[in-house]
This record gives C-alpha cells, sequence and structure tokens, in this order.
C-alpha cells in the first residue's frame, strides 16, 4: 500500500545522500507501523519505508477468511453475555483507516505538545493506493522497490522539487 501525506507536505524527515532520515514524526509513523501487528490480530507487517511525504508498506492478512465472512460476531451470546462465534477479520481498509487514526491522534497531540508542523485538516490523503501480491517473485519485487524509494527520491513524482 501507498499513503500520502495531505497536500504531500513533507512533514516525516528528508533524502539525505539517498537516504531516508526520520524526524520525530517519521519515527512515530515507524512506531505505529511497527505496532499495528500487537494490537490487531489477523495482520503481520513486511517490508516498510517512510519517505518525507508517503509511506509504502507490505501488510499481510493472515488468519480465516481474511477479507471475507463476518463483519461482526452473531448475535449468540454466551453465558456471561460475551459475543461468541467467528471473530471478525480484518480488512485491507480496516487496517489503513485504524494506521491513519494512530498517526493523525499522535501528530496532533505532538503538534500541540512539542510544536511540530501543523497541517490542515488532514495528515493523510484521503484514499490510498493498494495491490494484491500474488506470488513469491512479485513480493521480491515489491520489497525491492519500497526498500529502493529513497534512492529514487530525486525522480519520485511525489518529490515537490521534482522536475515534471
Amino acid at each position: 500500500m501507498t499513503v500520502c501525506a495531505q497536500n504531500r507536505g513533507c512533514l516525516f524527515g528528508e533524502i539525505v545522500d539517498a537516504q531516508m532520515v526520520l524526524n520525530d514524526a517519521g519515527r512515530m509513523v515507524q512506531e505505529v507501523w511497527n505496532e499495528m501487528p500487537v494490537y490487531y490480530q489477523g495482520i503481520q507487517i513486511d517490508t516498510f519505508v517512510i519517505m518525507p511525504n508517503h509511506i509504502h508498506g507490505i501488510i499481510v492478512l493472515t488468519g480465516i477468511n481474511v477479507g471475507a465472512g463476518p463483519r461482526t460476531c452473531p448475535n449468540q451470546r454466551d453465558d456471561n453475555g460475551q459475543p461468541r462465534g467467528v471473530a471478525p477479520t480484518m480488512s485491507l481498509p480496516d487496517v489503513v483507516h485504524r494506521f491513519k487514526l494512530m498517526t493523525t491522534t499522535r501528530y496532533r497531540w505532538a503538534v500541540t505538545k512539542y510544536g511540530w508542523p501543523p497541517f490542515q485538516k488532514r495528515l493523510w490523503q484521503r484514499n490510498y493506493f493498494e495491490r494484491v501480491i500474488r506470488n513469491d517473485s512479485e513480493m521480491e519485487r515489491v520489497r525491492e522497490y519500497i526498500t529502493g524509494n529513497p534512492a529514487r527520491w530525486l525522480e519520485d513524482e511525489e518529490n515537490p522539487d521534482h522536475a515534471v
């Protein structure tokens, strides 16, 4: 998946000598990414890179009925009144929404607490780009693309200094 900062604002650090140097906001985004599988069952994280104004990452949806099946537990209850049956599964839109929500909440707090550069209305653009990876060779190509992104920053269309 690829998620861009609203208005392509370079909020997460800078590229120096073809390497991404994260600022505090970038480190926070990395921390949220790393925490995602801890807080949300049914996902694994893979290759990830933070760019000055966007991110690229691979999310692996795991478990039974990933992205399909019941979105809520059945109406059946156990003896303690708790729902029982098939647990909800995470879809990619769920994961991206929660990632955006967690990073936006933390970023807003840091604007007030630490004076991070503010953003207007949203931290992230409304949509995101997704791609289904169907086999191991495609997975390797996508991993290479993601890890090589900082070295291609000067040619990146997301770079505000890129000559069109």
